[in-house]
C-alpha cells in the first residue's frame, strides 16, 4: 500500500526532531570532549541526513504521481 502524502510528510517531521536531538546531544558531547561518543552521533546524525533527503525524495515522487 502506498503512503500518503501526509504520511511521508508527518515521518519527515519525525525524522527531523531526531536529527535534530541526535545534534544536540552530539555537541554537547563534543563540548565535553567525549570523543567516542561525539564521533558515533556525529555518524548517526550523517545517516539520518541521508534518511531524510530519501524520505524528500519519496515524498516529490509519490507527488509527482498524484499528479498524473
Amino acid at each position: 500500500m502506498p503512503e500518503s502524502n501526509a504520511e511521508l510528510s508527518s515521518l519527515a517531521t519525525v525524522l527531523d526532531e531526531l536529527t535534530r536531538r541526535v545534534t544536540h546531544n552530539a555537541e554537547a558531547a563534543a563540548a565535553a570532549h567525549d570523543e567516542e561518543v561525539a564521533s558515533e552521533l556525529f555518524a548517526i546524525e550523517r545517516a539520518l541526513g541521508g534518511a531524510s533527503r530519501r524520505l524528500s525524495r519519496l515524498s516529490v515522487s509519490q507527488d509527482r504521481k498524484a499528479r498524473r
